[in-house]
């Protein structure tokens, strides 16, 4: 299968040549967090330094000042001098600093395990201390659909719950503008907004979305990306109608038309607007 995933919001992301769902890096991070471990002062330093110890790279004793990189689906983590990484900080206050990646060692992703998991913070793609609307809500982003012009796959960060009245969390997922489904009814398409991990789980979802899309067409019953062309609206709009002997539709009787005013395009369209949208019930 030939296909190219482009991008449409943000930073070029390579993907791997024989099997385009998989990044295998991209040309520009941001540098959201950095820290320092050392023996003395990190509870679980000698667990938190394994991933060093068995690729040969454990080489500063006295520990590693760390950076890690984030870009809309792909993360790293920098292991350098402590020095180093103090002066970045300095250097950064701006926001405009960079570093020398090749006086230290970069592995792709951001660790987990014993010590990482208490260690790294919870953090969001969108930040309200750098512009954005709220911690945790807005675009990451968004590829062209292969087979529906001006359609696009997009990756959100959204506030949400899992069923009505529940308590609001914060969350990411993707929506298709060619068949408009709900992915909040879709069930393992939503995820706990934990950090880059699950943005980027998130984005090879949408992937995979489009490259269905691409082998099967949109519409076909082996394809994900599956219109309902209205056939649920008919069906309410039908029984309302009949229940409350109106002649009118209580919902708009086209998907589009209905995901504009009630589903995630309407959260999508705020968000671009740079308007808070309200808390999203599935």
């Amino acid at each position: 299968m030939n296909v190219t995933i482009t991008n449409t919001y943000g930073t070029a992301h390579n993907v791997s040549e024989t099997n385009p769902i998989r990044v295998t890096s991209c040309d520009r991070y941001r540098l959201p967090l950095t820290g320092i471990i050392t023996p003395s002062t990190t509870p679980a330093y000698d667990d938190m330094v394994q991933m060093l110890r068995d690729n040969g790279h454990d080489t500063r004793p006295e520990g590693y000042g760390l950076i890690f990189l984030e870009s809309e689906e792909f993360s790293a983590t920098y292991f350098g001098s402590i020095t180093q990484v103090e002066q970045y900080k300095r250097d950064n206050a701006n926001g405009t600093a960079t570093f020398d990646a090749s006086q230290g060692v970069m592995y792709a992703q951001w660790p987990h395990g014993k010590g990482w998991d208490d260690f790294l913070p919870r953090t969001f793609w969108n930040v309200k201390a750098r512009g954005a609307i709220a911690d945790g809500v807005g675009l990451v982003t968004a590829f062209a659909h292969t087979e529906t012009p001006r359609a696009e796959v997009i990756v959100y960060e959204f506030e949400g719950t899992w069923r009505p009245g529940g308590e609001p969390q914060q969350l990411v997922t993707y929506h298709c503008t060619a068949c408009h489904k709900d992915t909040s009814y879709d069930s393992g398409h939503v995820h706990e907004n934990t950090g880059p991990d699950s943005r980027r789980w998130a984005a090879r979802q949408a992937r995979q979305h489009i490259i269905s899309a691409h082998r099967h067409g949109v519409g076909d019953e082996n394809s994900a990306c599956r219109p309902n062309n209205g056939e649920m609206l008919r069906v309410v709009n039908a029984v309302t109608r009949d229940m409350w002997g109106t002649t009118g539709n209580a919902l708009p009787d086209t998907d589009d038309a209905y995901c504009a005013t009630k589903g995630p395009c309407s959260i999508i369209r705020e968000l671009r607007a740079g308007v808070r949208p309200s808390v999203y019930s599935a």
